[in-house]
Order: structure tokens, then sequence, then C-alpha cells
């Protein structure tokens, strides 16, 4: 998540307590913890979301990352609490296949905190940011396509497509092209050098201080990582996996991944006023609600949250209640998940 998930209190790691769960009030309000459920926090990071639920209830978690170091951080948290937690290092988007494997299924709850966590961003070496200079990597795991990979082999359309599509860039064209004349030179390996080819792309910084590569970081970080499949297959398989009556909770920290949701909840609860009419008819048989919408408004963070912690101003939360009716198909399409392939 781009907020940082981390606990922000009690961690045994000190370093791990300037990370701070962003809207956790929210997010436990949306859940409601009940003492005998199971819950899972499909985005583990620090654990901060972990804690809290385990604090809430006398309940159990089943917590998902797939950031080995992630998983690493969070064994303390496994021993303060024993059996109650089980922390697995796997994709979010198979929360219902290791639900069942672990003898989970079916849930209670499920949260999701979309994005790269602010422990991520300050290490410089996983290159997410181009605050501090860093190897060119952004993966969440240790597997993969880095952006080093994309940045120096793509095809100077397909950059631009990812660029655009992904950052929402409107000088993606530009930079891209860029990009191509600087790697013509030497490999593009740092996240320095990237940043000071967009930079000097587009001119300098933009409205409100943004730095000019933010939109081109946020694109790569988002391809590298499959985000925004992951994000709808990570819905499709909690909808799956949840008990009638349990609670989808989802903070999203951009429009791209805040309008996927939207859609996805407003689909499967029977509204679909939002969807594009430009999106394919459905080809699918008319289903009933499976899932009814708690917030008709996307929450945000409270002033006094933002005085604490500013890396929440862009978080939007959304949940939403499952019904007893049979789960629908995943048409990612319909759900207007973007396309870099044409």
């Amino acid at each position: 998540m781009t907020a940082g998930r981390g606990p922000g209190d009690r961690s045994t790691n000190p370093d791990r307590a300037r990370h701070i769960p962003v809207l956790l009030a929210e997010v436990l309000e949306g859940l409601q913890p009940q003492d005998g459920g199971v819950y899972v926090d499909g985005t583990f990071g620090a654990g901060g979301y972990t804690r809290a639920i385990l604090e809430a209830a006398n309940c159990n978690v089943l917590a998902l990352d797939r950031d080995p170091s992630a998983i690493l951080g969070g064994q303390p948290l496994v021993r303060e609490f024993g059996d109650r937690l089980t922390l697995v290092e796997s994709r979010f988007s198979e929360l219902e296949d290791v639900a069942r494997e672990q003898g989970m299924a079916p849930v209670d709850g499920v949260v999701l905190d979309i994005g790269v966590s602010s422990m991520q961003l300050d290490q410089a070496e996983r290159g997410f940011s181009f605050q501090s200079d860093g190897p060119l990597d952004m993966r969440m795991a240790s597997s993969g396509l880095s952006a080093a990979d994309v940045v120096n082999d793509a095809e100077e359309e397909d950059l631009a497509n990812i660029i655009f599509r992904l950052g929402e860039e409107r000088r993606s064209r530009a930079i891209a092209r860029a990009i191509v004349r600087v790697r013509a030179e030497a490999p593009i390996e740092t996240t320095r050098v990237l940043a000071e080819t967009v930079s000097k792309a587009v001119g300098g910084r933009r409205g409100d201080d943004q730095h000019p590569a933010t939109k081109t970081f946020q694109a790569l970080r988002i391809y590298v990582n499959d985000e925004l499949g992951e994000l709808a297959r990570a819905m499709a398989a909690a909808e799956r996996c949840l008990k009638p009556g349990g609670r989808l909770v989802v903070v999203t920290f951009h429009s791209l991944e805040d309008r996927i949701v939207k859609r996805f909840m407003q689909e499967r609860a029977g509204k679909e006023e939002g969807v594009s009419r430009h999106l394919p008819e459905r080809k699918i048989k008319l289903q009933l609600p499976s899932f009814e919408i708690v917030n008709r408004r996307p929450l945000t963070a409270s002033k006094a949250e933002l005085e604490v912690n500013p890396r929440a101003r862009s978080a939007r939360l959304r949940a939403a209640t499952r019904t007893d009716q049979p789960a629908w198909p995943l048409d990612e399409k319909r759900l207007a998940v973007p396309s870099t392939d044409d």
C-alpha cells in the first residue's frame, strides 16, 4: 500500500513502528471483527491491520504478503499471537486457495490495502522511489521482470502505453522517447537516472510540488507487479471465500484502483450506474447481487490522521457485505482493468 501498513504502536521492531496503518479505525469499523471469526489480511506489510484485528476480538487472522521481507519481519507478531495468526508468503489474488489449504475457509472478513508499503518506499535498494538513488527494481516479490527490464527492453510504443494507461501521464510519448534515447547510450539501471530522464523530458516540477517522475514510477510499479489485475482477482477470490454476512474492505490510493473497486462493488450489488457505456455488453446470465455496499461514498482520512500520517491523504476506503447469492464470474474488461497490450 502506498501510505504505510505498519503497526505504528507496539511492534517489537523499532524501525517498523514508524509505519502507521492508514484508516485503521475505519478498517475495523468496516470489518467488524468478532470473537471466533476468521479474517484475511491480504496485504500484511508491517502487520498494522493484522495486529489491530487480533486485538479487537478473540479471532484468527490469515495474513498474506508476496514480499519475503514482510514475512520475515512478521515473525515476532506470529510468536506473539501464536496459532491465532497464520502468515503466508503469497499473492493476495490467491487468498481463496490459501484459506482452503489452511483449513480456514470460508472466512468472516477480508481486508485489502492496495499498492506499495511505506517500508518498501523507504528502502532505496527496492527501487520503488526516486527520493533515494537505488537499483531500478520495484518488484514486490523476488521474481519476475524488474522495472529495469521493462525500461531497457520494451519497445517505445509499449513504454508509452504503460506510462499513459497505468500512470495517467499525458506526456507519456515524450517520456518514452527520452528513455529510448538515453538507454541507447547506456542501460538505465538506477532510480536516479530514470527520474532525471523523465524530468528532462517533461521539463521540471508540476503543481503541488509533484515530482515530474511520479506518474512514470507509479506506472512501472503497477506494471511490474500486475497490481490492477491482482486487485480484480483478489476481490473475486474474496467474493468466493466470504461467508454470507462477511465483509470485504478495500483501501486504495489512486484513481485507477478506486475505479476498479467501485465498479466491482457496484456490479456485484446490482448497481452499475458507474460502468462506462464503452465497456463490452454483458454476456453472462443476469445474477442476483452477491454484495451489499456498506458506504456509498469512499471514506477518507480525517484531518487528525493527516497531521500524523500525511501519506494517508490519497487513501480511499470502500466496504461491502457478502450476501448468500453465488459468486459472479470475473470479467476484468468490465471492471476497466487497463490493458497495455495495444
